[in-house]
């Protein structure tokens, strides 16, 4: 019996810890994606972003965001906040107590999802904003704004209470992610030349395809242990199926969302366009990460289908509303976190409509309204833009002096 129960927990704690590396490789998902799309000039800061606000996400939930979201108690709206960590127990304490894994298994996998809401930023505000405003904001982001309104929900907090469901994220994560980057658009502005005097909308195209692709690639596999991960248990035969079946909707809906947003686009523009490709695979995987247990497979595939064809005419919105996004990071994780919370509904009758309704309204409403003070104050402080010159010449030589693609040099 001892030896059974020592097993089960430490293949629960291994498939945690390798979930967790799985998400943790999503930050080279974005890093190369958000690279990609880009222009060249703007390639060393945005890399700069992305390996500073996972460092920053790791240092502020260990310090702060993991005591807030799981805290000793709460009443459901404001957490009773225990700061200290404490390793696991030995075997016998451990296993006398019921636990399923490693307490340092499961912190290592929450914290990994708190780098990944940043990274949705990062691409959103790309190409204009000043470095050390953007990790000001994600020391604030990973250390108070992200951990409260997690801990309504994954802390058994008040949307829990009321029968709020979210798998694994599309709203904690990604929708907060989403609202946290609206707010800095609206403040921070567009790109310069992005539109014109009458509206009209003009491309700026990314300088590396084949970069953004890999992204995209990398991001899709890193989400098996995203959403595979957030089973939390492996070790038995219903968990073991039940994470199967979260591996093949979550990779039915990515494909679905892929050839939905090509067939969108060709529709559109008569011919398929790539990002909207890359885009569809990650609103696919946004959408069913919601709920990605109760569909069957061909369900999971119609709800990355229609989240597909939304990514597509969402960018086209977006831009309308001239909210300037170079990577399309709103309309892909803000729309079809949405999507998802609502979607499930469908298919998992224990949920209501109306709750996942207002789950998506609290977290939105709460993050966007935190998001933007602290933007605001720093806007009007340190300022949150380089100037137009900056801009102009690149933000990899004024923010941090160095070329992603420098030009041969020859020495006289």
């Amino acid at each position: 019996m001892e030896q059974s129960a020592n097993l089960s927990y430490a293949l629960n704690t291994f498939y945690l810890l390798m979930s967790g590396a799985f998400v943790m490789l999503m930050a080279a998902g974005f890093s190369m994606l958000e690279a990609g799309m880009v222009r060249s000039k703007n390639t060393v800061e945005i890399l700069t972003k992305n390996i500073a606000l996972y460092s920053i996400a790791c240092l502020m939930y260990m310090l702060f965001g993991y005591h807030i979201m799981y805290p000793d108690g709460g009443n459901g709206l404001i957490p009773f906040v225990h700061l200290g960590f404490s390793a696991d127990n030995d075997s016998i304490a451990v296993l006398g107590g019921g636990a399923a894994f490693s307490h340092m298994a499961d912190f290592f996998f929450q914290l990994v999802f708190v780098a990944t809401a940043m990274s949705i930023v990062s691409g959103v505000v790309a190409e204009r904003m000043k470095l050390w405003s953007f990790l000001v904001f994600a020391t604030i982001f990973c250390a108070v704004i992200y951990p409260i309104q997690g801990y309504w929900k994954w802390g058994e907090g008040f949307l829990h209470q009321l029968g709020f469901y979210d798998f694994a994220g599309s709203g904690v994560v990604h929708l907060a992610g989403a609202a946290a980057a609206v707010a800095a658009v609206i403040l921070l502005g567009a790109r310069l030349g992005k539109y014109g005097k009458n509206g009209q909308v003009r491309a700026i195209p990314g300088c590396n395809m084949p970069l953004a692709t890999l992204g995209t690639f990398i991001l899709w596999f890193g989400w098996f242990g995203f959403n595979g991960g957030s089973q939390l248990n492996i070790a038995s035969i219903t968990d073991a199926n039940a994470v199967a079946l979260v591996f093949v909707n979550t990779n039915m809906a990515a494909a679905a969302g892929v050839v939905a947003a090509m067939l969108a686009s060709k529709f559109k523009f008569g011919k398929p366009d790539l990002t909207m490709a890359l885009n569809g695979a990650l609103a696919g995987l946004v959408a069913i990460t919601a709920d990605p247990l109760s569909p069957t497979p061909f369900v999971a595939t119609l709800i990355g289908a229609v989240a597909g064809v939304l990514v597509f005419y969402a960018i086209m919105f977006i831009d309308k509303l001239k909210l300037d996004d170079p990577v399309g990071a709103i309309s892909v994780h803000g729309i079809n976190g949405i999507w998802g919370l609502l979607a499930l509904t469908f298919s998992n009758p224990k949920t209501s409509f109306l709750i996942q309704l207002l789950g998506v309204t609290v977290i939105f409403a709460f993050v966007f309204i935190c998001s933007f003070a602290v933007w605001y104050l720093l806007k009007k402080t340190v300022g949150i833009r380089v100037t137009e010159e900056e801009e102009m010449n690149g933000l990899d030589i004024s923010e941090c002096g160095l070329e992603a693609y420098p030009d041969f040099i020859t020495k006289h």
